[in-house]
């Protein structure tokens, strides 16, 4: 498998304005310079696989989604935002979720 590095960038930077973030706040983010992070979303220079792992983690994505283009990473995102909801509920309240995932589940 050949990794397109460009491909790789500009997932990078379609994730980054996504987010609202600029380039600088995600330098910030992954303890990179301005320039390395601009070269990496343009293609001109290959990410570590260190550097791919702060890179997910700073745009909240997988590294399937940067390396390969795969949706996964909004995945991960909508069941933070899912965990989050049912953590705030009441004990019955989870209870009824869970019999509900339950129906789901045996229909699916």
């Amino acid at each position: 498998m050949v990794i397109n590095y460009a491909e790789v960038g500009r997932r990078m930077a379609k994730r980054r304005k996504e987010l609202s973030l600029k380039q600088r706040e995600v330098c910030e983010m992954v303890d990179a310079n301005y320039k390395y992070v601009s070269n990496l979303e343009t293609g001109r220079s290959v990410p570590s696989l260190e550097m791919i792992m702060k890179l997910c983690e700073a745009l909240d994505t997988t590294p399937n989604y940067l390396l390969l283009g795969t949706e996964i990473g909004s995945d991960r995102s909508a069941d933070r935002q899912l965990l989050e909801k049912i953590s705030r509920l009441s004990p019955e309240g989870k209870r009824l979720i869970n019999g509900i995932i339950d129906l789901i589940e045996d229909y699916s």
